[in-house]
């Protein structure tokens, strides 16, 4: 196909009703002829509707029915003609034929599941004979690829699923660009979710450029799950605009460290979690010594020299930061 060469829409073939009254008629007419040929012995009218009823079927393969959101793409002796496409009954030359090279593809997508018809042939087997579905269909349909293990940007494997809604723009680009267009849209999501996973870190980490401007930024697959989406989006729909599709929108579904690593990162999580607490108690131990230590300064209750500061805030800090009740020990002697 010529990269200059559009989809065609064929306009004005909405005749298939009238096509098949008249191939009806024609049948009726023919019988008809054939009967009274016999009777009145009249050789030309009995040949003539002898060859009326042989031939009047080729015009039964040129009815063509098509649903909302479908598309035929019709070729004539291997020349593309044009596509139909809209609800409506159809006839067109009979020696077209309908063209979708992915009429056979099953993937992990809507749209897939009732693909074609079946045909059961009889016998003991009973055996069912699939006949594939020239129609292409526009309608907005969701891919969702196997779960891929990609190391992130930190050399991390992390397992990522993408389930990716698109539809089909341009029949014959479809259908004549690309060999395949369901198998061609798989692996390039494939390549584009292996593309922009490794930019990103599974987690916030620092010194690290996810945008590519040379400032280091906070983007993580699992903190920036929307714009690492979006840039999936992007990327597909840059590799596959030639083959006539559009990519909607692009959703990360799965996403979880690679399971040969997930413990020992559970663990890591774990213990920065401990990390930040801790810290955040020794803050806020520490404050309230200072605070003590003010309020008994400023209210002249006790003096206190530098020895028995060290042994109340030490006591403080023990009862503040540890993580069972203090016991309390009651002192009947004097302070010193």
């Amino acid at each position: 196909m010529p990269e200059n060469m559009k989809e065609k829409v064929l306009t004005g073939h909405k005749h298939g009703m009238a096509m098949l009254l008249l191939v009806l008629a024609l049948y009726v007419a023919a019988i008809a002829g054939t009967i009274l040929g016999a009777m009145w012995e009249n050789i030309a009218l009995l040949v003539v509707c002898i060859v009326v009823l042989s031939l009047t079927w080729l015009l039964l393969p040129g009815l063509k029915v098509l649903k909302p959101q479908e598309a035929l793409v019709l070729t004539l002796f291997g020349r593309y003609i044009g596509t139909l496409k809209g609800e409506g009954f159809y006839w067109v030359n009979p020696f077209c034929t309908a063209v979708n090279p992915a009429a056979k593809t099953r993937l992990k997508q809507s749209g897939d599941v009732d693909g074609g018809q079946h045909l059961k042939l009889g016998g003991e087997n009973n055996v069912a004979v699939e006949i594939p579905n020239k129609k292409i269909s526009l309608k907005l349909m969701t891919l969702n690829n196997n779960r891929q293990k990609i190391n992130d940007c930190l050399g991390n494997p992390v397992e990522i699923g993408i389930a990716v809604t698109w539809r089909v723009v341009d029949t014959a680009a479809a259908a004549f660009r690309v060999d395949n267009y369901k198998e061609f849209l798989s692996l390039q999501c494939d390549a584009a979710l292996r593309n922009i996973v490794r930019l990103y870190p599974y987690d916030v980490a620092p010194n690290v450029d996810t945008t590519g401007d040379g400032v280091a930024d906070e983007g993580s697959l699992r903190g920036s799950s929307e714009v690492v989406a979006q840039r999936i989006r992007q990327e597909i729909q840059g590799k596959v605009e030639q083959a006539g599709l559009e990519i909607v929108e692009a959703r990360i579904t799965y996403l979880a460290y690679a399971p040969e690593i997930a413990a020992v990162m559970l663990q890591r999580q774990q213990a920065s979690a401990i990390i930040d607490a801790r810290k955040m108690i020794v803050d806020g131990a520490v404050g309230m010594v200072e605070m003590a230590l003010e309020r008994l300064k400023e209210g002249g209750m006790v003096e206190l020299d530098e020895e028995r500061k060290a042994a109340m805030v030490s006591n403080l800090l023990v009862v503040l930061c540890g993580n069972h009740d203090a016991q309390p020990v009651v002192n009947s002697g004097s302070l010193y």
